[in-house]
């Protein structure tokens, strides 16, 4: 292969990429339309990978010659009617919710880090105290609750303010 090939292998192939670039994004987008909006949701460790995954089938789709459109709309059909299948199931069954979704963590208790927590979750007590910043407040003392929320990022409530006399 020469260097020109790397730049430009004809005007085939180019078209052949823009009217299945075309395609399978509209292809995509319907699905995701049916889908629901659950497949678009604030990304846990579940949705993160189907949503990688949903990425590297549209671009193997466009770029490999190989794969016909009709394949890789079936391939992106069948993951997101799996992922449907999967979230509809969940809401249903505690077992398999429990499998494929990631609970909710405390991580500052009544001002005071929940330190096992916070080593088993990986996150640091800077990481918390950013979290209380961003709500309002100034240290951890200040925090009812800082929360590692199942999608990664961190809720801070504060405490109620003392009435003042």
């Amino acid at each position: 292969m020469n260097w020109m090939d790397m730049l430009f292998q004809g005007w085939g192939g180019l078209v052949r990429t823009a009217v299945v670039a075309v395609l399978a994004y509209a292809g995509l987008v319907l699905f995701l339309r049916i889908s629901g909006k659950r497949t678009l949701s604030k990304l846990n460790a579940f949705d993160l990978v189907v949503t990688v995954a949903l990425g590297s089938i549209l671009a193997t789709t466009l770029l490999n010659k190989d794969v016909a459109l009709a394949e890789g709309l079936v391939a992106l059909a069948c993951l997101i009617g799996l992922q449907f299948l999967v979230t509809w199931s969940s809401v249903r069954f505690r077992w398999l919710r429990e499998g494929v979704r990631s609970e909710p963590t405390v991580l500052v208790r009544a001002g005071a880090p929940v330190i096992d927590a916070l080593r088993r979750e990986r996150v640091t007590e800077d990481e918390a105290l950013t979290a209380v910043w961003e709500a309002g407040g100034h240290t951890l003392a200040e925090a009812a609750v800082v929360i590692l929320e199942s999608d990664g990022s961190l809720t801070a409530i504060l405490s109620p303010a003392p009435p003042s006399a």
